[in-house]
């Protein structure tokens, strides 16, 4: 072993911290030295991990560091050499840091690479299936064994493409054995493995690509490609392109197909392959999660291998997910995978505890995921807020249609589920003796609701990645569906904070992971400060980004993860706002717009997305969207309200069925219902400057082609502002119009 260094990361005075762990969270530096590479790095020597003029040093200033080395007779005749000093951090592709590892406990746990997490895959699950994918009206699979010959396979195409240490494997595609199998190759070939939005401009596409000096890019098809045919020229790096999907519409220069890339590596020797596999260590970059750029140009997130593996671990151990020895795990995979919730959950978790992935159709997001549900029945499932939100509006449009003993016994169902579950949630799970209306509910509406979704024998039910609505998550729990909240970022590899069904409380996301570490940062007087994360789960760094880091990472290492939150006496955490979110008005008042926005939308439900408008203004506004169907193609708004919109409008008394009949004051009933709903979140405002003054309802529903929501249908505040400042500076104008009506005194 290398030097050890161990320090205390405690928390100082003023600081709230809650942990799972037994163990303390000192570091512990491992040498994970592998055998040396013999391929020439395609930058400069450096030593690994040292740190750089460019590259402060996040250190931990008050902590004692303790040193052990093996004791040898001094060679006179040479130089000492000096192991290099490792950082918690880097903003170098072929950087090294050190692991945060306790002495004891889960944090413990032996350093893995991603290449000994898929061999220890396929010694455990060899013949089980792992992946699956529709052809025609039939699911082929493939076997763990299968996948990893597969992935060395491709591995050994791409390096004999050309692939260059640290340089990039982009991937830009929908969901499919192609997409995981070019992931885990671009790792064991000693790239690192980046995905790329399918929702990327030509230009955005082009700023990854050149970011992570891409050797290679993957593409899903002719659609995909012609985005990077257009960049191409400004990418020095790119050396080949590969189509996996449909046919070549025409032959290129270093343009492939998938299988003539499978038929590239099957006869090359191994031993180029295994030379870098031994090489690779725990602490190093093996992928890029790149943010999605909300609130500005997106970042380069490194993750270690030992990011990904233990993270995989950790999240398998906390949710307590069956081993595929036991019974394997189901899981359809349909969420963007360049996002790290799908990325982690549906490759490393999966492959972790050797359960199965089924991946849906393209247009999943556009109404094919409920066929998907009812054919693989999964035993898991993520979803997105959005997801779960649609699944609501479908579920109540259907109800509308309903006759009325069907719909009275449905309310009656709801009310015993709700106050079933809730009681459940608060005795943490444990269930004493079932009621008797309860079993009939759960016979005669919950069992049928739950095969509807295909969601009869999934037993984790998660959402993560954006805010969810209360009102939501109460009308799954009615429908004897918990929908369980997590949190985390792409920072921190994915899951920080995870809600299960003996700890679990409606709008918490949960307690911490085992292994890790939150703190509250400067807590007010209720307790609430900025959300600080610990565990071998954080990142690397920002890739060519070292001033960011000092945004990152507090000075004792810890990750500000930008959110403000508190805890209760229990350890829940709950989020409550985000800090460059936060709305300071004029006045100087500081106001977290969700719940804001949350209380309008539940107050009318005729309403799809709100945005608070106020930061250095003199007072509140909001922007609305009306519910309106979505282009299956495209994903663009219509004009036509969705079935649940039009019974909300007839039950007003509007005779409108399009959004244009409503939207800028059109609709003098549904403008009337508006504004109570402005009021009743008014009445909870603590001060008149939380009070929403003026609003309007926007032309069209936000969207991602629309370019309003990002890829997880996470709301592009920035963009919205840019987007739509006519509107918002027609509020602040001294003239008051019809299309941005008063609240009244």
């Amino acid at each position: 072993m290398s030097a050890t260094a161990v320090m205390d990361p405690s928390g100082h005075v003023g600081h709230i911290s809650h942990r799972t762990d037994e163990a303390s969270v000192d570091i512990v530096a491992v040498d994970t030295v592998g055998s040396e590479s013999s391929e020439d790095d395609s930058v400069g020597e450096r030593d690994e991990g040292a740190t750089t003029p460019d590259e402060p040093s996040v250190t931990l200033d008050s902590a004692p560091e303790v040193q052990s080395q093996k004791t040898e007779a001094p060679r006179h005749s040479s130089p000492t050499v000096v192991p290099p000093v490792l950082s918690l951090w880097t903003s170098q592709c072929d950087g090294e840091v050190k692991l945060r590892m306790s002495a004891t406990g889960l944090a413990s746990e032996q350093p893995v690479t991603v290449s000994q997490l898929l061999g220890r895959a396929v010694q455990r699950y060899g013949d089980q299936a792992a992946l699956a994918w529709k052809e025609g009206e039939q699911w082929s699979k493939m076997s763990y064994r299968e996948y990893h010959q597969q992935c060395r396979t491709i591995a050994k195409s791409f390096l004999k493409l050309g692939l260059e240490r640290w340089h990039g494997v982009g991937i830009l595609g929908f969901n499919s054995a192609e997409w995981f199998i070019a992931n885990i190759a671009a790792i064991l070939a000693g790239g690192l493995a980046v995905g790329i939005y399918t929702t990327n401009s030509p230009e955005a596409c082009q700023y990854v690509a050149e970011n992570c000096r891409a050797n290679i890019i993957v593409v899903e098809n002719h659609k995909q490609l012609q985005k990077v045919l257009q960049v191409q020229d400004k990418l020095p790096h790119l050396k080949a392109i590969i189509q996996y999907r449909d046919t070549l519409k025409e032959k290129r220069p270093n343009l492939f197909t998938w299988a003539e890339l499978v038929e590239m590596g099957r006869n090359e020797p191994d031993n180029r392959l295994d030379e870098i596999i031994a090489s690779q260590k725990p602490s190093q970059c093996c992928s890029l999660i790149y943010t999605s750029g909300t609130t500005g140009q997106p970042k380069g997130v490194m993750l270690s291998h030992d990011n990904i593996t233990w993270t995989a671990l950790i999240a398998a151990e906390t949710v307590r997910l069956n081993d595929g020895t036991v019974s394997q795990e189901e899981i359809v995979s349909y969420l963007p995978l360049s996002h790290i919730a799908a990325q982690m959950i549906d490759i490393w978790l999966t492959m972790r505890i050797g359960g199965v992935a089924y991946f849906a159709q393209p247009d999943a997001l556009k109404g094919s995921l409920v066929v998907t549900l009812r054919e693989v029945r999964p035993t898991a499932f993520m979803g997105v807020p959005r997801v779960w939100e649609k699944m609501q509006e479908n579920m109540k449009s259907v109800a509308a249609k309903s006759s009325t003993v069907r719909r009275r016994v449905a309310v009656w169902a709801k009310g015993v589920g709700l106050q079933t579950n809730l009681g459940r949630m608060q005795s943490n799970g444990s269930v004493s003796g079932r009621p008797l209306n309860y079993l009939l509910a759960r016979q005669l509406v919950f069992r049928k609701v739950r095969k509807a979704l295909g969601l009869d024998r999934c037993t984790r039910c998660y959402t993560g990645a954006a805010p969810i609505a209360r009102d939501t998550l109460e009308f799954f729990l009615s429908l004897d569906i918990p929908v369980y909240e997590l949190y985390g970022m792409s920072e921190c590899s994915g899951p920080h904070t995870i809600s299960l069904p003996d700890a679990f409380r409606l709008t918490s996301c949960g307690k911490v992971i085992k292994g890790c570490e939150t703190k509250i940062m400067t807590p007010d007087s209720e307790g609430s400060g900025e959300i600080c994360f610990w565990g071998r789960h954080i990142f690397m760094g920002y890739l060519n980004m070292p001033e960011k880091m000092g945004e990152a990472l507090d000075a004792e290492g810890w990750l500000r993860s930008g959110d403000l939150g508190k805890h209760d006496a229990e350890g829940f955490l709950y989020i409550t706002g985000r800090i460059k979110e936060l709305i300071i008005t004029a006045g100087g008042e500081n106001i977290p717009p969700v719940p804001v926005e949350d209380a309008v939308k539940e107050a009318m439900p005729l309403i799809s997305n709100a945005m608070l408008i106020g930061d250095k203004r003199k007072f509140l506004s909001m922007l609305l969207t009306i519910k309106c169907q979505m282009n299956m193609e495209t994903g663009a708004p219509e004009d036509e309200l969705t079935p649940d919109a039009l019974d909300l409008c007839q039950k007003l008394g509007s005779p409108a069925t399009r959004v244009s009949e409503i939207a800028g004051g059109r609709d003098r009933a549904v403008n009337a219902a508006i504004q109570e709903a402005i009021n009743s979140a008014n009445e909870h405002a603590t001060s008149n400057a939380q009070r929403i003054q003026k609003w309007v309802v926007l032309e069209h529903d936000f969207s991602i082609p629309g370019g309003e929501l990002g890829p997880t249908m996470k709301l592009k505040r920035p963009e919205v502002l840019k987007m739509y400042k006519e509107q918002i500076e027609n509020f602040y104008n001294e003239v008051v119009t019809a299309e941005t009506p008063l609240a009244p005194n």
